[in-house]
């Protein structure tokens, strides 16, 4: 896989993650600062490491696996290793400008 086509794959990720919402939160998961790491692997797997903003989630398991289907989705993606980590803790700076002001943080 060339340099080109791996980040015209992370760039198809993310636009996936933007479909991916807590219900409770009327922001994407990606916009709120919730996904620390997209690497799409030369085999054509994707690790990603995302946390949730509170480690007691109630819909923790639908969103960890609308995740991974969404990016198993992509063109390409042959498996998504969907990783939940609370390290960083995830805050507010976390969040895009514009989920902030969606928030109405700002």
């Amino acid at each position: 896989m060339t340099q080109e086509e791996k980040i015209k794959m992370e760039e198809r990720i993310v636009d996936v993650l933007k479909t991916v919402y807590d219900p409770e939160i009327p922001v994407n998961i990606f916009d709120l600062g919730m996904i620390y790491k997209v690497d799409v692997k030369d085999d054509y797997t994707v690790d990603l490491d995302m946390t949730f903003t509170a480690p007691n989630c109630p819909a923790a398991d639908f969103i960890l696996e609308d995740v991974r289907l969404k990016v198993e989705s992509v063109a390409n993606v042959k498996a998504a290793n969907v990783n939940l980590v609370f390290e960083p803790a995830w805050d507010q700076s976390m969040m895009s400008e514009e989920a902030r002001v969606e928030l109405g943080f700002d």
